[in-house]
């Protein structure tokens, strides 16, 4: 039996390790992602063309707002995990009932976050210490992009379902399609074009609403399609099932807590940390934070295939794989973000100009860069042994290590950092936050190497279904 959901189609059979299949399966999720950080950066741009205290805000909102997204994102990854081992198990039946458990639980959960956090919204950035001014702006942002998380669930759930089933171009479209209406959008709505009033920060809001509205359409409306039916049986295992669930928040939690530990959380605490010194230090991370997200995407794109790969890999009970695998896109991961480095420390005065004219603003970014070229590998090496520990389902180890780099490294570590240093200014929350990356990144080196992650056998007690045949070969 022929699995046409696979990758490649079968006219040329390829090593499944090779650089040339991973980087065949990587190259969509990599557009995919550097397609969402580049309408990102494009927001932030036109923001910082309102102002600075404009420029400060957008970026602190965001991250609050990724910390309920964050934990839900992470938990859905491991969705990629249970379609992909199923995929490599021949349980396609299984990939489609998976997608739709995490749908009903997603849903559900941003429900309540909107009914939680809304009204709190001028508390949480009151404690994060924010200028009363720039807290203002915030909360307007804060409430919209909270709205636009519910129907991000359907975008956030397909992107794991696609992956999982080695159709990453189905997302890249989708997101593409998503993105460039959201970036029309947020030009009209921010500065007032086409007869409608300037909404400013609000504009950006909601231009991010609507083109997660769009995506969400496009991706339900492929899944749901006549092949995907034929294949997954899509439209007829929309069903219930509360073991699936189980299998998902099993693995998911702990990857949806150390998710919200690396991005979310830890976003917080730098700003609250970097918010001590000033609205244009909070100007100068804002544009450092929207360099490096863009810088990192490619690298995250690489992860989330690897997983996949890993994912079905050890569905099919070929770990050994998983190992060479994971070498080929750490290899192509630490000479980009090498390179990465190396721009970042050469042209850092020339990047933070192009987001402020700022001369304080400038200053403080350019030193800020040199600790982002530092931890480049670091954090190279830390997303694609992570992306192999999360296919194999070793979700819980990297939790803990996120906690711990997260609340240990960097809240710790940071406020004793402006308590006895503060001469150090933004510099030092940054310095902090760099340790902790190499941290992260020497941990889960380790602990792929260790190979304790070849033990863990999500299908535990569960009758094995015979795979298809999912050979990889090229479109």
């Amino acid at each position: 039996m022929s699995d046409q959901s696979s990758l490649l189609s079968q006219d040329h059979i390829v090593d499944e390790s090779s650089l040339r299949y991973m980087l065949k399966l990587a190259a969509p999720m990599v557009v995919t992602t550097l397609s969402f950080t580049i309408m990102q950066f494009v927001d932030r741009y036109m923001v910082s063309r309102l102002g600075t205290e404009e420029l400060a805000a957008i970026l602190p909102a965001g991250f609050a707002s990724f910390l309920p997204s964050g934990f839900a994102i992470g938990t859905m990854v491991s969705l990629s995990t249970f379609v992909s081992q199923s995929l490599g198990r021949g349980d396609t039946r299984s990939c489609s009932n998976y997608f739709w458990q995490t749908i009903y639980m997603g849903l559900a959960y941003f429900v309540f976050v909107v009914a939680i956090m809304w009204p709190t919204a001028p508390w949480i950035f009151k404690i994060m210490g924010q200028p009363e001014a720039v807290a203002e702006m915030e909360v307007v942002y804060f409430r919209i992009i909270l709205y636009a998380h519910v129907l991000a669930v359907i975008n956030w759930s397909a992107n794991q379902f696609f992956m999982g089933i080695h159709r990453p171009t189905i997302t890249m479209y989708a997101s593409i399609c998503g993105q460039v209406v959201n970036v029309a959008a947020n030009y009209v709505l921010i500065f007032g074009k086409l007869g409608l009033p300037a909404m400013g920060i609000a504009g950006a809001g909601w231009g991010t609403f609507i083109g997660i509205a769009v995506g969400a359409v496009i991706n339900m409306s492929v899944f749901l399609s006549g092949g995907m039916n034929t294949t997954f049986k899509t439209r007829r295992a929309a069903h219930l099932d509360f073991s699936k669930m189980y299998d998902l928040l099993r693995v998911g939690l702990p990857a949806g807590f150390g998710l919200m530990m690396n991005v979310a959380f830890w976003g917080m605490i730098l700003f609250a940390l970097v918010g001590r010194f000033g609205t244009e230090a909070l100007a100068a991370t804002s544009a450092v934070l929207s360099y490096t997200s863009l810088s990192v995407m490619p690298v995250v794109g690489i992860g989330t295939a690897l997983a996949a790969a890993v994912g079905k890999t050890i569905g099919a009970g070929r770990k050994e794989l998983a190992t060479r695998q994971t070498h080929v896109c750490l290899k192509v991961a630490l000479v980009y973000m090498g390179l990465v480095g190396i721009c970042f420390l050469v042209f850092r005065n020339t990047l933070m100009a192009f987001w402020s004219s700022d001369e304080e603003v400038i200053s403080v970014g350019a030193n800020i860069l040199i600790c982002a070229a530092i931890y480049q590998v670091f954090h190279a090496a830390r997303i694609i042994y992570g992306g192999s520990l999360r296919g194999a389902g070793d979700t819980l180890w990297l939790a803990i290590v996120s906690a711990l780099g997260s609340v240990v490294i960097l809240w710790l570590g940071g406020l004793l950092i402006v308590t006895l240093f503060g001469r150090l200014g933004a510099l030092g929350p940054w310095i902090v936050a760099t340790v902790s990356i190499i941290v992260l990144g020497l941990a889960n080196w380790w602990r792929f190497k260790s190979n304790r992650w070849m033990k863990i056998d999500l299908f535990k007690r569960r009758p094995v279904v015979v795979p298809v045949e999912t050979e990889a070969v090229v479109e």
